[in-house]
């Protein structure tokens, strides 16, 4: 049986202890007390570990990993469909963010195209012009 501390699982798993802690606190996983008291993470907490990481690299918020979590634990009792809801809303908030990051990176752009880059005064500099204006240009 494997039984990890706090330390191994981190330098393991190439995360903080501090990270460990975090999700220990977030009741998302919760390690065994060795005899010394210590805790010891066993094959299902380093699972647990890893599907909690792996989900906050596709964007997961703590929220949608703990109720997927809680949904893991009792699979038989929801349905794909209640999982996918989950990924399926935070693709949208991806969409939604790419879209609005595209905005930024466009408008950014046609001022930063304006601009000569001269190293006289920047007294009349197109940019600093372009961001003083009341509405943003679309690009």
């Amino acid at each position: 049986m494997v039984s990890l501390t706090r330390g191994q699982l981190a330098k393991q798993l190439n995360i903080t202890t501090e990270a460990i802690r975090f999700y220990e606190q977030q009741n998302l996983i919760e390690p065994l007390r060795a005899d010394n008291g210590y805790r010891q993470y066993d094959q299902h907490c380093i699972d647990k570990l890893k599907f909690i990481l792996h989900a906050k690299e596709v964007g997961l918020s703590l929220s949608d990993i703990q109720e997927l979590l809680s949904i893991q634990i009792e699979p038989d009792q929801h349905t794909c469909q209640e999982v996918k809801d989950i990924t399926q809303a935070k693709l949208r908030d991806i969409e939604l963010r790419i879209t609005q990051l595209q905005h930024m990176h466009n408008a950014l752009k046609v001022i930063n195209e304006r601009c000569c880059g001269g190293a006289h005064s920047a007294e009349h500099c197109t940019i600093l012009t372009a961001l003083t204006q009341t509405q943003p240009e679309e690009a």
